[in-house]
Order: structure tokens, then C-alpha cells, then sequence
């Protein structure tokens, strides 16, 4: 529009179809069904932008120490009741915010479990837990990739609706100039769209899904850190003060503040 240029120019329904068709073909045919639903479902994460922040992580610590004061008081076998049913567990009511994520609470829950149980031993269950984590990494990515491969192919769809659109526009060469300018301006229009539609939204969107991923996988490393650390031995305060360290600066609560909220949790 500085440029003189009007807007209305760069519409062209027939470039869209041709496009976008094509793209969201790609998408079908590369994904199967639970890998499109779980697209939605992280494309409408990275919009609302919701990703575990400072106070949830500063409460997932506390309900580790409690469970972990818990288990260290009354013996193992008192995290039974709270462990085998969370969601009538009075202690996980008090943190809703994992009692209400199903992943992070199973985790935690799976983790306790074989520790509860005397099923194994204590420096075996972190390569347990880290054998899952490294699972649910690898299927959350699965979006990740299928986002970067429509947002590599836009580029190529967006060269074939234009050869399209020059196609269209040689059979109407002897219609005039105007005729032909306006064709071409379409066929490079689809060029345009396809390129600014991989760069401008795909491929940053496929970006900000494996950040909010990253972030996900963080919790699920800072539970792991706790638990086999508690297992090992470690006092409740310790257990937590490795979790706690395992987190990024940005989510990371300070030493002596969550020491602060832990030690009146205890008494």
C-alpha cells in the first residue's frame, strides 16, 4: 500500500484453493489419524500460548515435598491411598493444577507406583522413568514434524499454482494486455502466498508447538528428578532442592523461597 499497490490485488480465490487444498492434502496424507488430532490439538495450545509457568511449577514442588514428607513419616505404604486413586487423594485436591493435567499426574503416579510396591530397585527407577519420558518426547514431536513438512512444501505448491496460473494466462494471451497482466499478477500471487504462508505462519507455529513441548517435558524431568531422587534416598527437601535445580531460569523459584514454603508445609 506504500508502495501504491491495493490490497484486493493479492486475492485471488483460485490461488487459496489450489494451495491450501493442496497443503492440508499433504497434511492428510502424511499424518495418521491420531497425529492430525493431536495437531489440533497443539496448534490450539501454541495460540492460547499457555505453557507451565513459575507458580505451577513452584506448586508441583510442594506437592512433591509433601508426598515425599508423607512417605518418609508413615513409611512407603502411606502413599498408597493417595498415589492409587489422585483424584479422591484430599492431598491433590490442594494442587488442581496437576490433579486437572492427566499426563504429569500419571507420570508422577507411574513413578511412585513400582516404589510403593518394592517392585524395584531405587537406582533402577530413574532409567524407568527416563525410558517413558524419552517415549512422550518422541510422540509429541510427531506434530512438530508434519508441521515442518507442510511448511517445506508451500514454497514448491506455491511455484506449481503459479505455473497454473501462467498456463491459463498463455491461453489468453490474445485476450489483451490487461487480460494477461492480470493473469500473471494471480500466478505470482500464488508464489507469494505459498512463500509467505510456509515462512510467516507454518513453520514459526511448528516453532512455538515444540517450545510448548519443551515445556511439557520439562515438568515431566523435574517429577522424574524428584521421584528417583526421593527413591535413592535423598531427604524430601533434597529431592526437591534437584528438581528445583533441573528447571530453567525462567520457571525456577528461588532456593531459599521454596525452602521458605516447604518448611511450613511440613509443620
Amino acid at each position: 500500500m506504500l508502495a501504491g499497490g491495493k490490497p484486493m490485488v493479492l486475492l485471488h480465490v483460485s490461488e487459496f484453493v489450489v494451495i491450501l487444498g493442496v497443503a492440508a492434502g499433504v497434511l492428510i496424507i502424511a499424518s495418521p489419524m491420531h497425529v492430525l488430532k493431536e495437531i489440533i490439538h497443539k496448534i490450539q495450545g501454541a495460540i492460547s500460548g499457555k505453557t507451565a509457568g513459575r507458580d505451577e511449577f513452584f506448586e508441583l514442588l510442594k506437592l512433591l515435598f509433601e508426598l515425599f514428607m508423607i512417605g518418609r513419616r508413615n513409611g512407603l505404604i502411606a502413599l498408597e491411598e493417595h498415589v492409587m486413586d489422585p483424584h479422591k487423594s484430599s492431598l491433590f485436591q490442594r494442587y488442581p493444577a496437576l490433579l486437572n493435567h492427566h499426563e504429569r499426574l500419571a507420570f508422577l503416579c507411574n513413578g511412585l507406583k513400582p516404589v510403593i510396591d518394592g517392585k524395584i530397585k531405587p537406582d533402577q527407577l530413574e532409567d524407568l522413568m527416563n525410558a517413558e519420558l524419552t517415549a512422550k518426547r518422541e510422540e509429541a514431536d510427531h506434530p512438530v514434524h508434519i508441521l515442518h513438512l507442510v511448511g517445506d512444501s508451500l514454497p514448491g505448491i506455491g511455484i506449481v499454482a503459479a505455473v497454473l496460473g501462467i498456463i491459463n494466462t498463455m491461453a489468453a494471451i490474445a485476450d489483451g494486455p490487461e487480460v494477461v497482466g492480470e493473469r500473471v499478477a494471480a500466478a505470482l500471487t500464488g508464489t507469494l502466498l505459498g512463500i509467505f504462508v510456509a515462512y510467516g505462519f507454518v513453520n514459526p507455529l511448528a516453532n512455538r508447538v515444540q517450545f510448548n513441548n519443551a515445556s511439557d517435558q520439562l515438568c515431566l524431568k523435574c517429577i522424574m528428578q524428584a521421584v528417583s531422587g526421593f527413591a535413592k534416598g535423598l531427604a524430601p527437601l533434597t529431592a526437591v532442592e534437584v528438581a528445583r535445580r533441573s528447571l530453567d531460569s525462567n520457571v525456577q523459584p528461588g532456593a531459599d523461597e521454596l525452602e521458605a514454603a516447604v518448611k511450613g508445609l511440613g509443620k
